[in-house]
């Protein structure tokens, strides 16, 4: 496992684009399960490598996305990408910060570790769908500025394992569930089968994120004789800071291991 984390310490240290995505394929190919060392401490970055592009802009300032045009929908994607970007280095994030935690016993820590190998693999493949489409689109990822505020949750949650997993997979990526059956609805409305096909494939890995999240929350939680769901609105009322945005997809979130009882006394009136 110590040679994990140094390939999750590669996909944060690596800027490039291209580059990124090879090293979190590597992250999961090359998983290694053996116990670390005990001189296998490192410093794990505050915030991963950047390209230069995209430039970073405040959410308000993203450009519109009328899915009716090929520009729109270039817009749309590019924002996609640049989520799925972001996901790859919360995935190794996870591994290089929280690898070793104390409340994670050696006999789940393998099991730790490739979970979020396997989503760093996902998110990085998804990242490759995503900027093939743009090409097709004459885009590419960078063309547009885009805004840091998936980073932001996790540099909020980075010294607390238990709300870095209440957020990233169980608030950020359960949003996801929620709002992109219309966004697939929308996009084969105006005839975009491709770009439809991408998210779908997005869709039905998220709801496995979600529910690698909610497992390793809940077994946290139940280690430390926490009540789960008592924690979880604790976690995101002190880490999250917002109400959570109706609809909710219930059907996904079920699938994922969210009851209701999770997330809807978090809701918005």
């Amino acid at each position: 496992m110590l040679k994990s984390r140094i390939h999750a310490l590669d996909v944060l240290g690596t800027a490039q684009p291209s580059a990124k995505q090879a090293a979190a394929f590597a992250l999961r190919d090359r998983f290694d399960a053996q116990l670390p060392s005990a001189d296998g401490a490192w410093s794990v970055p505050n915030k991963p490598a950047r390209p230069l592009a995209p430039p970073l802009a405040s959410p308000k300032d993203m450009p519109r996305r009328r899915l009716g045009t090929q520009a729109g929908r270039g817009a749309l994607l590019h924002a996609v990408a640049h989520i799925e970007f972001n996901a790859i280095d919360l995935a190794a994030d996870m591994i290089a910060r929280f690898g070793e935690h104390e409340a994670i016993p050696d006999n789940r820590r393998a099991e730790f570790i490739l979970d979020w190998a396997g989503v760093c693999h996902d998110e990085a493949r998804h990242f490759g769908l995503i900027r093939d489409r743009l090409t097709q689109l004459d885009m590419s990822y960078g063309d547009l500025p885009a805004h840091d505020g998936l980073w932001q949750a996790a540099k909020a949650t980075a010294d607390d394992l238990l709300a870095r997993l209440a957020v990233a997979p169980m608030v950020l990526e359960a949003r996801g569930l929620d709002v992109t059956p219309a966004i697939i609805a929308k996009l084969k409305s105006v005839g975009d089968m491709d770009s439809a096909s991408i998210l779908q494939i997005i869709y039905d890995d998220e709801i496995g994120h979600v529910a690698i999240g909610r497992k390793w929350f809940d077994f946290m939680c139940e280690s430390q004789h926490l009540s789960t769901v008592e924690t979880f609105h604790s976690k995101v009322k002190t880490y999250y800071g917002a109400l959570l945005k109706k609809p909710f997809n219930e059907q996904a979130r079920d699938l994922a291991g969210m009851p209701r009882t999770y997330y809807a006394p978090l809701a918005e009136p």
